[in-house]
């Protein structure tokens, strides 16, 4: 798997996605994984922005990333709150911790950053070996809303220090033999009208059908498959459903 995440995009992924933000994964991993015995382990963990919250009800979480940047943000949330977590520096598409969990949370899909199939079938049976018998996977994926290569976006951040950041989005690529858009983003630091700091970023998604998905989970040994669009438990992803949730049992 690539490592993402430089400085400026942790930078902006912090600006935008801070601790106390939520699009309901908040609420509802905190409420589906109360009671649940064991620890808790979130690949992917970004800058925490789930996990925090998690520990503040009492969990015992752990995570790990593949950004050292990320890492570094996450720490410092941690410390700002005075809370504490393992947090390890791993790749989720091939790792080995000496522990087994309760659950495994991948939300917002940082999942589909895994673009190769053959790696994301070894992320999943990866999470499938780190959990205890019984213990349960719970992950999120979205499907792409744009398949038009050459479609930009930009959007402007600016920080405390009034540096302003911008951030372009092209789409470049749709692969749809394999199942992957490819985007490259070009980050931009400025500071009174003068340009400090620039990074780019190739950004590769990967994407999967609702019951392809599914059958995916039940192959690699999943059971009791439940899949739920946009955060409401059980309800089944329609055409106008932007996050899409599986959760899983291991036998």
């Amino acid at each position: 798997m690539a490592s993402f995440y430089g400085s400026l995009s942790a930078e902006v992924y912090d600006f935008d996605k801070y601790i106390g933000k939520s699009y309901g994964d908040v609420e509802y991993y905190s409420e589906r994984l109360r009671g649940t015995t064991g620890k808790i382990l979130e690949p992917a963990v970004g800058n925490g922005r789930i996990l925090l919250p998690l520990l503040e009800k009492g969990l015992y979480v752990e995570g790990f990333d593949l950004s050292t940047n990320m890492l570094d943000l996450c720490r410092q949330h941690l410390t700002e709150r005075k809370l504490q977590a393992a947090l390890f520096l791993l790749d989720m598409a091939e790792f080995e911790l000496n522990e087994r969990y309760g659950a495994v949370i991948v939300p917002t899909g940082s999942f589909l950053l895994v673009h190769n199939r053959s790696e994301s079938i070894s992320a999943l049976q990866c999470f499938y070996r780190h959990l205890n018998k019984g213990g349960r996977l719970m992950i999120d994926i979205f499907l792409p809303e744009n398949f038009n290569p050459g479609f930009i976006s930009k959007r402007t951040f600016e920080n405390e220090r009034n540096e302003t950041i911008t951030l372009e989005e092209t789409l470049v690529e749709v692969d749809y033999i394999h199942q992957v858009t490819w985007s490259h983003h070009k980050y931009e630091k400025w500071n009174n009208n003068k340009l400090v700091d620039t990074e780019l970023e190739v950004f590769p998604l990967r994407w999967y059908g609702v019951e392809e998905f599914a059958l995916v989970l039940k192959e690699i040994g999943f059971r009791e498959i439940v899949v739920s669009a946009d955060y409401n438990y059980g309800s089944y992803p329609d055409n106008d459903t932007r996050m899409i949730t599986f959760e899983a049992v291991k036998y």
